[in-house]
Protein backbone atom coordinates (compact mmCIF):
# COMPACT_ATOMS: atom_id res chain seq x y z
CA UNK A 1 0.00 0.00 0.00
CA UNK A 2 1.40 3.37 -1.00
CA UNK A 3 2.07 5.87 1.84
CA UNK A 4 -0.49 8.31 0.45
CA UNK A 5 -3.16 5.58 0.70
CA UNK A 6 -2.65 5.24 4.46
CA UNK A 7 -4.85 6.93 7.02
CA UNK A 8 -2.99 10.04 8.26
CA UNK A 9 -4.21 9.40 11.81
CA UNK A 10 -3.12 5.81 12.41
CA UNK A 11 -0.72 5.35 9.48
CA UNK A 12 -1.83 1.71 9.36
CA UNK A 13 -5.17 1.28 7.63
CA UNK A 14 -6.33 2.36 4.20
CA UNK A 15 -7.78 5.87 4.00
CA UNK A 16 -11.22 5.37 2.45
CA UNK A 17 -13.52 8.01 3.96
CA UNK A 18 -13.24 11.71 3.19
CA UNK A 19 -13.27 13.66 6.45
CA UNK A 20 -14.43 17.27 5.96
CA UNK A 21 -13.02 18.21 9.36
CA UNK A 22 -9.55 17.01 8.35
CA UNK A 23 -9.82 17.94 4.69
CA UNK A 24 -8.52 14.51 3.65
CA UNK A 25 -9.40 10.83 3.69
CA UNK A 26 -9.09 8.75 6.86
CA UNK A 27 -9.86 5.14 7.69
CA UNK A 28 -13.30 4.00 8.85
CA UNK A 29 -11.99 2.93 12.27
CA UNK A 30 -10.56 6.35 13.11
CA UNK A 31 -13.68 7.98 11.68
CA UNK A 32 -15.82 5.97 14.09
CA UNK A 33 -13.64 6.27 17.19
CA UNK A 34 -12.59 9.89 16.69
CA UNK A 35 -15.99 11.21 15.64
CA UNK A 36 -17.01 14.08 17.96
CA UNK A 37 -14.21 13.04 20.33
CA UNK A 38 -10.89 14.01 18.78
CA UNK A 39 -12.46 15.15 15.49
CA UNK A 40 -14.65 18.28 15.49
CA UNK A 41 -17.12 17.01 12.90
CA UNK A 42 -19.16 19.53 10.88
CA UNK A 43 -22.92 19.02 11.18
CA UNK A 44 -23.33 18.23 7.46
CA UNK A 45 -20.87 15.32 7.38
CA UNK A 46 -22.67 12.34 5.86
CA UNK A 47 -21.03 9.83 8.21
CA UNK A 48 -21.96 11.96 11.23
CA UNK A 49 -25.57 12.27 10.05
CA UNK A 50 -25.80 8.50 9.54
CA UNK A 51 -24.40 7.90 13.03
CA UNK A 52 -26.90 10.32 14.57
CA UNK A 53 -29.78 8.66 12.73
CA UNK A 54 -28.74 5.31 14.16
CA UNK A 55 -28.45 6.78 17.66
CA UNK A 56 -31.91 8.36 17.39
CA UNK A 57 -33.34 5.00 16.32
CA UNK A 58 -31.64 3.32 19.30
CA UNK A 59 -32.15 5.79 22.17
CA UNK A 60 -30.05 5.26 25.23
CA UNK A 61 -31.59 4.51 28.59
CA UNK A 62 -30.42 6.63 31.50
CA UNK A 63 -31.36 5.85 35.10
CA UNK A 64 -33.05 8.64 37.05
CA UNK A 65 -30.12 8.83 39.46
CA UNK A 66 -27.75 9.52 36.56
CA UNK A 67 -29.70 12.54 35.30
CA UNK A 68 -28.92 16.09 36.48
CA UNK A 69 -30.57 17.04 39.79
CA UNK A 70 -31.74 13.45 40.46
CA UNK A 71 -33.45 14.55 43.68
CA UNK A 72 -35.71 17.01 41.85
CA UNK A 73 -39.24 16.17 40.68
CA UNK A 74 -42.09 18.32 39.41
CA UNK A 75 -45.53 18.02 37.82
CA UNK A 76 -45.61 17.41 34.08
CA UNK A 77 -48.25 20.13 33.80
CA UNK A 78 -45.58 22.73 34.59
CA UNK A 79 -43.95 22.14 31.21
CA UNK A 80 -47.22 22.73 29.37
CA UNK A 81 -48.20 25.74 31.47
CA UNK A 82 -44.93 27.50 30.65
CA UNK A 83 -44.38 26.09 27.16
CA UNK A 84 -43.65 29.56 25.72
CA UNK A 85 -40.93 30.20 28.30
CA UNK A 86 -39.42 26.78 27.71
CA UNK A 87 -39.42 27.41 23.96
CA UNK A 88 -37.74 30.75 24.60
CA UNK A 89 -34.95 29.00 26.48
CA UNK A 90 -34.41 26.71 23.50
CA UNK A 91 -34.46 29.65 21.11
CA UNK A 92 -31.92 31.56 23.20
CA UNK A 93 -29.55 28.58 23.14
CA UNK A 94 -29.95 28.03 19.39
CA UNK A 95 -29.52 31.73 18.61
CA UNK A 96 -26.38 31.93 20.75
CA UNK A 97 -24.92 28.85 19.02
CA UNK A 98 -25.69 30.45 15.65
CA UNK A 99 -23.55 33.44 16.65
CA UNK A 100 -20.90 31.24 18.30
CA UNK A 101 -20.41 28.22 15.98
CA UNK A 102 -17.90 26.57 18.31
CA UNK A 103 -20.68 25.95 20.85
CA UNK A 104 -21.28 22.27 21.50
CA UNK A 105 -23.71 20.28 23.63
CA UNK A 106 -21.30 20.17 26.56
CA UNK A 107 -21.29 23.98 26.64
CA UNK A 108 -25.09 23.99 26.61
CA UNK A 109 -25.34 21.52 29.48
CA UNK A 110 -22.70 23.33 31.52
CA UNK A 111 -24.50 26.67 31.11
CA UNK A 112 -27.96 25.20 31.72
CA UNK A 113 -26.85 23.41 34.88
CA UNK A 114 -25.20 26.56 36.21
CA UNK A 115 -28.22 28.79 35.57
CA UNK A 116 -30.46 26.11 37.09
CA UNK A 117 -28.31 26.16 40.25
CA UNK A 118 -28.67 29.95 40.34
CA UNK A 119 -32.46 29.67 40.21
CA UNK A 120 -32.51 26.90 42.80
CA UNK A 121 -30.76 29.31 45.16
CA UNK A 122 -33.08 32.16 44.17
CA UNK A 123 -36.07 29.98 45.00
CA UNK A 124 -34.58 29.64 48.49
CA UNK A 125 -34.21 33.41 48.81
CA UNK A 126 -30.47 33.44 48.17
CA UNK A 127 -28.74 35.16 45.26
CA UNK A 128 -25.61 33.24 44.31
CA UNK A 129 -24.02 32.72 40.91
CA UNK A 130 -21.42 30.15 39.95
CA UNK A 131 -20.40 31.01 36.39
CA UNK A 132 -19.46 27.89 34.39
CA UNK A 133 -15.88 27.42 33.27
CA UNK A 134 -15.03 28.09 29.65
CA UNK A 135 -15.69 31.25 27.67
CA UNK A 136 -18.42 29.73 25.51
CA UNK A 137 -20.37 28.20 28.40
CA UNK A 138 -20.00 31.42 30.41
CA UNK A 139 -21.26 33.44 27.45
CA UNK A 140 -24.29 31.20 27.03
CA UNK A 141 -24.95 31.42 30.77
CA UNK A 142 -25.03 35.21 30.46
CA UNK A 143 -27.39 35.01 27.47
CA UNK A 144 -29.78 32.73 29.37
CA UNK A 145 -29.63 34.91 32.48
CA UNK A 146 -30.46 37.99 30.40
CA UNK A 147 -33.35 36.25 28.65
CA UNK A 148 -34.86 35.00 31.90
CA UNK A 149 -34.50 38.39 33.59
CA UNK A 150 -36.25 40.06 30.65
CA UNK A 151 -39.01 37.46 30.65
CA UNK A 152 -39.62 37.92 34.37
CA UNK A 153 -39.84 41.68 33.86
CA UNK A 154 -42.12 41.33 30.83
CA UNK A 155 -44.42 38.92 32.66
CA UNK A 156 -44.49 41.29 35.62
CA UNK A 157 -45.55 44.20 33.41
CA UNK A 158 -48.47 42.25 31.94
CA UNK A 159 -51.26 41.76 34.52
CA UNK A 160 -52.85 39.11 32.30
CA UNK A 161 -49.75 36.92 32.30
CA UNK A 162 -48.91 34.47 35.06
CA UNK A 163 -45.47 35.42 36.31
CA UNK A 164 -43.34 32.27 36.72
CA UNK A 165 -41.87 31.71 40.14
CA UNK A 166 -38.12 31.21 40.53
CA UNK A 167 -38.83 27.62 41.58
CA UNK A 168 -40.80 27.05 38.36
CA UNK A 169 -38.00 28.49 36.23
CA UNK A 170 -35.60 26.17 38.05
CA UNK A 171 -37.78 23.17 37.23
CA UNK A 172 -38.09 24.22 33.57
CA UNK A 173 -34.29 24.47 33.34
CA UNK A 174 -33.95 21.01 34.90
CA UNK A 175 -36.40 19.65 32.33
CA UNK A 176 -34.54 21.38 29.48
CA UNK A 177 -31.22 19.97 30.72
CA UNK A 178 -32.52 16.43 31.08
CA UNK A 179 -34.29 16.56 27.71
CA UNK A 180 -31.10 17.81 26.06
CA UNK A 181 -28.97 15.05 27.54
CA UNK A 182 -31.43 12.42 26.35
CA UNK A 183 -31.37 13.95 22.84
CA UNK A 184 -27.57 14.04 22.77
CA UNK A 185 -24.79 11.51 23.20
CA UNK A 186 -21.79 11.29 25.50
CA UNK A 187 -19.17 12.48 23.02
CA UNK A 188 -17.34 15.63 24.18
CA UNK A 189 -17.60 17.53 20.88
CA UNK A 190 -21.08 16.52 19.81
CA UNK A 191 -23.69 19.08 18.70
CA UNK A 192 -26.49 16.55 18.41
CA UNK A 193 -28.88 18.42 20.72
CA UNK A 194 -27.98 21.76 19.17
CA UNK A 195 -28.77 20.33 15.75
CA UNK A 196 -32.19 19.30 17.05
CA UNK A 197 -32.80 22.86 18.29
CA UNK A 198 -31.62 24.34 14.99
CA UNK A 199 -34.06 22.14 13.08
CA UNK A 200 -36.92 23.69 15.07
CA UNK A 201 -35.84 27.26 14.33
CA UNK A 202 -37.61 29.67 11.98
CA UNK A 203 -36.06 29.91 8.48
CA UNK A 204 -34.22 33.08 9.46
CA UNK A 205 -32.24 32.84 12.70
CA UNK A 206 -32.83 36.52 13.36
CA UNK A 207 -36.61 36.17 13.57
CA UNK A 208 -38.26 37.40 16.74
CA UNK A 209 -38.48 34.79 19.44
CA UNK A 210 -42.27 35.00 19.41
CA UNK A 211 -42.03 33.30 16.00
CA UNK A 212 -39.94 30.42 17.31
CA UNK A 213 -41.20 26.97 16.37
CA UNK A 214 -39.16 25.21 19.05
CA UNK A 215 -41.42 22.77 20.86
CA UNK A 216 -39.98 20.76 23.71
CA UNK A 217 -42.37 18.02 24.85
Amino acid sequence: MAPHDLCPICNKRRAERYCPAKGEKICSVDCGTGREVTIDCPSDCGYLLAAHQWEQAHPKSIAQRELPFPDVSFAASLVHTHQALLSGIGYTVAAFAHEQPSTNDADVFSAAEAIAETYRMLASGIYFEKIPEGLVAAGLYAALAKFLDEEKQREGDDPRAAKPKDSEIFHLLVFFLRFGILRSNSRPRTRMFLQFLREQMPPEMGAAKQESRIILP
